[in-house]
């Protein structure tokens, strides 16, 4: 989900320093470079040694910063922002009305900010097997991330199973949506897709398909 780093930051947190600014600005180069370049030869036809020479930095320091070149399509600086701003909500409000909140808000502020990029990532994501599978690979992670972000805010243990498989169910409805929003030529409202994924997840299955709606049933 594209976003900007300051903006998902609360005011009243520290800046980062000096240091860790540079790094961002690194990283930021990093992806943009790389994100011209495939729209303008392909993700196959784009070299690592093309991106350190378009965001003026050595291919050594590409590869410190995303260990693949598929990492550089897939990571972003917003997990910690997200698991942060999950915890900010109010104590009193239900846990899946925050959870639901907070991913409503970083799919606007990505699609606003900079729709182009993020439909290009997700493109990326549906037809190169590659960057599918190193997806796949990262899933993990943001599962434990978004268990504990979980734990905490409905106060069960983040470790249980039932937690864990609320996370990667979650995680896995995300992943559907934007595969099924790229498949499908993007022409709908990424926003409602993901409202529709998590109604799923709340409710379960909806009665018929949504597409049907208004459109009168055939009766023997």
């Amino acid at each position: 989900m594209a976003a900007t780093a300051q903006s998902s930051t609360p005011a009243a947190e520290p800046q980062p320093g000096l240091r860790e600014r540079k790094k961002m600005k690194t990283r930021i180069a990093i992806r943009e470079a790389t994100y011209r370049l495939i729209e303008e030869q392909g993700y196959d036809a784009t070299t690592i040694e093309q991106i350190a020479e378009a965001a003026e930095v050595s291919p050594s320091t590409v590869f410190r910063y995303f260990p693949t070149k598929e990492d550089i399509v897939l990571t972003d600086e917003y997990d910690p922002l997200l698991e942060q701003e999950l915890r900010d909500r109010p104590a009193d409000e239900p846990w899946f009305e925050s959870l639901r909140h907070v991913l409503r808000r970083a799919v606007s502020v990505g699609n606003s900010e900079d729709p182009e990029v993020s439909r290009l990532r997700t493109r990326l994501m549906a037809e190169v097997p590659a960057v599918r599978s190193r997806m796949l690979e990262s899933l993990s992670v943001t599962g434990r991330l978004l268990s504990r972000a979980i734990g905490q805010r409905s106060g069960l243990d983040p470790d249980s199973l039932e937690v864990r498989v609320f996370a990667m169910s979650l995680i896995g409805g995300l992943v559907e949506t934007s595969l099924y929003w790229a498949e499908t030529g993007q022409r709908d409202d990424l926003t409602d897709l993901f409202e529709r994924t998590m109604n799923v997840l709340e409710h379960g299955l909806p009665p018929r398909n949504p597409e049907d709606r208004g459109t009168p049933r055939m009766t023997s």
